[in-house]
């Protein structure tokens, strides 16, 4: 009898893997769903300025509403931490101001934490600039988080000010992304200057402190890591860590940034986006994307959870073709349940007053609305 069932099962197995193969598909792992929500919203950039004198009008509460009525449950802040700071803003920040906390200022963040909360979205709190690290300049750090173990201290300090804030929220309602884009600066004052991949050593250091600090506010706290290389790669030697990961959709920059400046050196000389197509020496198809995004659908399917926090297109691109783009992009996340989050719900790479010349805006309550767009959004 045992034989037979051995024979029984090796002719299965067989079987399977001759399928596999027949298929030119050398990849056995199996579809899995994914273990984080299929969340879809937006960012929202109330506190994404390093300085509050240059900072959005604050989002009004109804725009929460709007998202829901639309069907969508997340939103994404990313913030900016000398935003909610005390010091003086006429110099550079010392590195024992760094814990100067405003609280008139966090109370302000809490406001939005629970508007969102109010219309069932999701809230993902997220250090876009970080004691020592942001994956753009314009503020001057007075050390590097990779590398000193002061501002390291100082970013979990600020993790376990949030992580307290939040302490009896549910993770059903609030999670923390820890550091927005992390990559290696050799010139953090230098715009464009060379950004290259983390050690994996170097970038599971920083997540484990962090996470140490988070759980041990509330084990149940969801932490969020976005992936290595400015967010596009996935992060090795963590699958120890009950964390989620965040990958990015801006997948070719020369659609999702055409003629950015604060990318591109000329962003005037820039060949003009198709999708898809041929564009300089790049050949632009929805295979390149699937390739593209192989590696994150393979680990939500190993049972890490997966999140796009961030996509879109600035608004200089065509606009059929940041459709015709968006599209694909949107639909291998959608058929591997993953979400996403917008950048942003209202400005240059939005979903409102985006600012395009090629659009015939929708007067929605008194802001133009990209209906097309939204069209798209809603049905992915």
């Amino acid at each position: 009898m045992e034989n037979r069932i051995n024979r029984r099962t090796f002719i299965k197995n067989s079987s399977l893997a001759t399928v596999a193969l027949s298929s030119g598909s050398l990849n056995l792992s199996v579809k899995k769903k994914n273990k984080l929500p299929q969340w879809k919203g937006f960012n929202v950039l109330d506190f994404f300025s390093p300085d509050p004198a240059k900072s959005r009008p604050q989002t009004p509460e109804m725009y929460f509403k709007w998202m829901e009525d639309w069907g969508f449950d997340f939103v994404r802040i990313p913030m900016a931490y000398p935003a909610y700071l005390k010091f003086d803003r006429s110099k550079n920040i010392r590195i024992d101001e760094i814990r100067n906390i405003d609280t008139q200022m966090t109370d302000r963040i809490e406001q939005l934490v629970y508007w969102a909360q109010k219309y069932n979205h999701h809230v993902s709190l997220n250090l876009h600039r970080a004691p020592g690290y942001c994956i753009n300049a314009g503020f001057v750090e007075p050390y590097n988080l990779w590398t000193n173990e002061q501002a390291l201290s100082d970013f979990c300090y600020h993790w376990e000010f949030w992580a307290k804030k939040f302490k009896d929220t549910s993770s059903k309602k609030i999670s923390f992304d820890l550091l927005n884009e992390p990559s290696w600066r050799d010139d953090m004052n230098d715009q464009l200057g060379k950004k290259t991949k983390l050690e994996p050593e170097m970038y599971r250091k920083l997540i484990l402190a962090a996470y140490n600090t988070i759980k041990g506010v509330n084990k149940k706290h969801l932490i969020i890591a976005d992936g290595n290389n400015v967010g596009n790669d996935v992060i090795t030697g963590i699958s120890d860590l009950e964390v989620g990961q965040s990958c990015r959709g801006y997948t070719p920059s020369i659609i999702s940034h055409y003629k950015a400046s604060w990318v591109y050196k000329d962003p005037e000389s820039l060949p003009v986006p198709v999708w898809p197509g041929k564009v300089g020496d790049q050949n632009l198809s929805r295979k390149m994307l699937e390739d593209r995004f192989q590696p994150w659908i393979d680990l939500k399917n190993s049972g890490t959870g997966v999140h796009c926090g961030e996509c879109g297109c600035f608004n200089k691109t065509p606009h059929a073709v940041f459709l015709a783009w968006f599209k694909d992009l949107l639909g291998i996340l959608s058929e591997n349940g993953i979400g996403f989050a917008l950048w942003e719900f209202d400005g240059s790479f939005g979903l409102l007053n985006s600012g395009r010349s090629d659009v015939d805006y929708e007067n929605f309550q008194g802001q133009k609305l990209d209906r097309k767009l939204l069209t798209l959004l809603q049905k992915v």
